[in-house]
């Protein structure tokens, strides 16, 4: 899939997003790259590059402090790993929803064990 096509389906994930958390999000970029890089790979202690398919770095909003000075949070979905586990187009855009709205829920403080609970 081309670049911008797969980076609409994020903006698309995004805009479905319910109203209340989209008014929420705050000082947070979210970009999209083919796949993690070895170091991104060795921080989160997975060796497979297909294995990691979003990233959320930042401080979760509900220990925020209201500095003015923070960095921007940043979530970034990685492409190829999510196509290479999806097999059709409706696939990718399913998996690629899921994704937001996994790393989303690591913005608003969830760890891995309540975005489950969620499923």
């Amino acid at each position: 899939m081309i670049r911008a096509h797969f980076e609409a389906l994020v903006r698309d994930a995004l805009d479905s997003l319910p109203p209340y958390f989209q008014e929420k999000l705050e000082n947070v970029v979210v970009v999209v790259e083919e796949f993690p890089s070895p170091e991104v790979l060795a921080q989160q202690g997975i060796r497979n590059p297909y294995g990691l398919l979003g990233l959320y770095h930042g401080v979760p909003s509900p220990l925020k402090g209201r500095s003015i000075y923070e960095f921007p949070d940043c979530i970034t979905i990685y492409q190829k790993p999510i196509e290479a586990q999806a097999s059709t187009p409706a696939a990718v855009r399913q998996m690629v929803a899921e994704v937001v709205e996994h790393e989303i829920g690591h913005y608003f403080g969830l760890n891995e064990d309540e975005l489950a609970e969620l499923r």
